[in-house]
């Protein structure tokens, strides 16, 4: 199925009114993008980042006409900055087979392989965890995701149990599954990120050793590893929360942190009786690596 896709450049004040306004008009959906070259890497919890110049897309079905939609707009925002009207058809595509051109076998720590479905690699004292593009976040390909699979990969997680606070495509409770672990409980704001771990953990057969949560229904439940790769502000400001998660004498793995951000989240958790573990970078990123006191 084909689309008409339409965009208006605004600035960060007028761009959920018009977000609203494709809505009424039907659109089936509407994203945001930087206009320019403003990049953002941690909005605040529950925010939608707007840039000051902002694009604003929205999807129509084909029977929809390109310039009515475009007269109604300039209509009902005049004297707003409304810049660079684009309208086209964007042809439907099989998306997922495209993205998985650019989605390779990975391996991390000498022994943990993240490979699309027809890629798995078979190694003697490795394991794969077979991943596809789905509803939620998390490959491997991102260096926050990768300094978490890297950890998993040269820890010893035999029998022991995990929380993936925050786990996007469960990625990490399912990896560290595969690798010994006894039991894995995912934990996401993100209903659909619930859904993605649950079809992960069904696609590589550990279903059987893991619960999903969202964070309402998490009863406090210490575990001997607990993994948050999230981003710096709510780490900081969950820190109390997520230090009760972890039993005395484990394991806490913190990502999602850029570097500059490294001191105030270590500080947090210092704060709260952790011994933290210098920084470990890749690219602009990093994980702390923290223990709580037996």
């Amino acid at each position: 199925m084909a689309w008409h896709q339409l965009s208006v450049v605004t600035d960060e004040t007028t761009a959920p009114e018009i977000s609203d306004f494709f809505s009424e008009l039907g659109a089936v959906s509407v994203t945001y993008s930087d206009a320019e070259d403003e990049p953002v890497y941690e909005p605040a919890i529950d925010q939608t980042k707007v840039w000051n110049r902002t694009r604003v897309t929205a999807l129509f079905e084909l029977d929809t006409d390109p310039d009515i939609v475009q007269a109604l707009l300039f209509n009902q925002f005049i004297g707003q900055p409304l810049q660079e009207w684009s309208a086209e058809v964007l042809q439907d595509q099989a998306w997922e087979r495209a993205w998985m051109e650019h989605f390779q076998p990975m391996k991390f720590g000498g022994k943990l392989w993240i490979c699309p479905s027809g890629q798995e690699r078979a190694e003697p004292d490795t394991v794969c965890m077979t991943l596809d593009p789905g509803l939620a976040f998390g490959t491997g390909t991102h260096p926050t995701t990768a300094l978490c699979l890297e950890w998993l990969a040269s820890h010893d997680a035999t029998g022991k149990v995990l929380i993936d606070f925050g786990c996007g495509s469960g990625i990490l409770a399912v990896a560290g599954l595969l690798l010994g672990a006894g039991y894995a409980h995912a934990i996401d704001i993100d209903p659909q990120a619930l859904t993605a771990s649950r079809y992960n953990a069904e696609k590589n057969g550990v279903q059987e050793r893991i619960s999903y949560y969202l964070p309402e229904q998490f009863s406090a439940l210490a575990a001997d590893v607990v993994l948050a790769n999230i981003l710096a502000k709510p780490l900081i400001e969950l820190a109390p929360a997520i230090v009760e998660l972890v039993k005395p004498g484990g394991k806490l793995v913190l990502s999602g942190i850029l570097n500059e951000q490294a001191a105030a989240v270590a500080d947090a958790y210092r704060a709260l009786g952790l011994s933290v573990a210098a920084p470990v970078s890749r690219e602009d990123w990093c994980r702390l690596d923290a223990l709580k006191p037996a």
